[in-house]
């Protein structure tokens, strides 16, 4: 009976473990996650702190200096966010977390109509008015509004007119007080995002909603391979501020460092060695691409010669899109799901 006994053990063992590893491996990836994006969301605290800092610094104190230093304090501080902005599970679908940092696709113009609402009210901007006036008012498109639109900063409205910069200060500092809830949310998420195997397609799957976000709202629609075909910068996020390529290029780089390294992991620990290393390569590919896109997508699309940059930019993250939503999900048994971040 003893044999017998060994060879049962033995035989449940082999069976256990390869799920006890895969277990593990999973685990490993979500830790890999997690820590990633801790780093993007403490880096998005420390900027947009220097945000705040820098709006009010400016509006006590205006000067060509002061302006500049707050205009790249708010391209810093939006980077860091599209850094992160794969994320949509989680803390920053507590309260419409995400919407509030950036309100987007608004085809509407909502943005510029609250703007004069409360700029020509005689009522005081307060953060409590900030945090009652929905997510159109609250966040990075606000103040890109308030420091680039070129019809405002034509008035007598502009910049630092004072009921301005009395919203746009109160607008920093509603965004840095976002960005501490949600480092300090996710701080406290960690416990059950670990111990929640769904996390592992969940995590997948918003990097997965990204990148088909980015080829086709952000990149597709606005060069008219989608819809009527007519090319229309005015549909991409920060095109006022003429940074919509560098806003894409921060999405790639948060997924290469933050989403990449566990996906990589899944796959390796699928045989799929291979595979990981095309992402890898792949993403490499579309970062090589951007020096040459940095330019306002006006630009970009009414210039032929930019257009064609912008062209293979498009192709190299179709092609990444398609190994990772295709190729690796496939691998990895992940299903695709509805996107809560795609809509109006």
């Amino acid at each position: 009976m003893q044999p017998i006994t060994r060879l049962l053990c033995a035989s449940i063992l082999a069976v256990m473990s390869p799920l006890a590893w895969a277990n593990d491996t999973n685990l490993q990836a979500r830790h890999q996650w997690h820590e990633g994006i801790a780093t993007g969301y403490q880096l998005l605290t420390t900027q947009t702190g220097e945000l705040a800092e820098s709006a009010r610094g400016y509006c006590e104190n205006p000067a060509k200096d002061s302006r500049a230093r707050l205009e790249r304090a708010w391209l810093d501080a939006f980077l860091a966010w599209q850094r992160v902005r794969f994320v949509d599970f989680g803390p920053v679908e507590n309260n419409n977390l995400s919407w509030q940092f950036q309100f987007w696709p608004d085809p509407k113009n909502l943005i510029a109509r609250k703007a004069a609402y409360l700029i020509g009210s005689d009522k005081p901007i307060t953060t409590q008015v900030i945090s009652q006036s929905g997510v159109a008012v609250q966040g990075f498109p606000m103040m890109e509004y308030l420091l680039f639109d070129q019809q405002l900063n034509a008035g007598d409205n502009a910049l630092p007119a004072a009921r301005t910069c009395e919203l746009l200060t109160n607008v920093a500092t509603h965004v840095k007080s976002n960005s501490d809830e949600l480092r300090a949310g996710w701080q406290a998420f960690r416990p059950h995002y670990l111990e929640t195997d769904q996390y592992r397609d969940t995590t997948i799957r918003a990097g997965m909603a990204t990148l088909e976000i980015m080829e086709e709202r952000r990149l597709a629609r606005p060069m008219g391979l989608r819809g009527n075909g007519k090319r229309n910068p005015y549909i991409t996020d920060a095109w006022r501020s003429g940074n919509t390529p560098m806003t894409v290029e921060a999405t790639v780089d948060g997924l290469r460092q933050f989403f990449l390294p566990g996906l990589a992991a899944l796959l390796e620990a699928k045989g799929e060695s291979g595979l990981a290393e095309r992402i890898r390569k792949q993403f490499g590919e579309v970062q090589q691409n951007f020096p040459g896109a940095h330019l306002p997508m006006a630009t970009a699309l009414n210039e032929e010669g930019q257009f064609r940059v912008l062209q293979s930019l498009y192709v190299d993250i179709s092609q990444l899109t398609t190994l990772v939503n295709d190729q690796a999900a496939v691998a990895l048994g992940v299903v695709r799901g509805f996107n809560s971040s795609d809509g109006d």
